[in-house]
């Protein structure tokens, strides 16, 4: 019995050997791989600009209109949307009040309570409906037909 245990060792034993060393060598090479190859890092520069900085009466964070409800409308609408969404959409009151409706329906606004008048008074002062589109009509043309 001790004859096949010593058999047993004398075989198995290099074979554990070289278990080890492929082991040993897998994390040592993986290791060289993840430093060569890995996530590479990049320096992000930090802005020490004031996040509150309003010039020439625009928030400069935001882009947003510097007026009374600014804060109200960056706390409760840019938490979940860019204030681009805002600056893009011009809407009279109603059509304000809709929107806010429909967020609170299908996309998880919380109620407004109180600040919904707000938002809307500052959203309709700020950026209210646009009668006009972007250039006026064609006029005054001379049309020629196509040969």
């Amino acid at each position: 019995m001790l004859e096949k245990e010593e058999n047993d060792r004398i075989v198995f034993k290099p074979i554990f050997k070289v278990i080890i060393l492929l082991f040993t060598g897998f994390i040592v090479f993986g290791a060289i791989i993840f430093l060569v190859f890995g996530p590479n890092q990049t320096e992000v520069e930090i802005n020490d600009e004031d996040p509150e900085l309003i010039e020439n009466g625009i928030h400069v964070r935001t882009g947003l209109i510097e007026a009374e409800g600014l804060q109200t409308v960056i706390t409760n609408c840019t938490t979940c949307h860019s204030s681009k969404l805002i600056i893009q959409n011009r809407m009279g009151e109603e059509q304000w009040n809709a929107t806010i409706r429909w967020m609170q329906k299908s996309q998880g606004l919380w109620p407004l309570g109180e600040n919904q008048k707000v938002i809307v008074d500052y959203l309709t002062k700020n950026y209210p409906l646009i009668e006009k589109g972007r250039r006026p009509p064609l006029t005054n043309i001379e049309w020629y037909t196509l040969d």
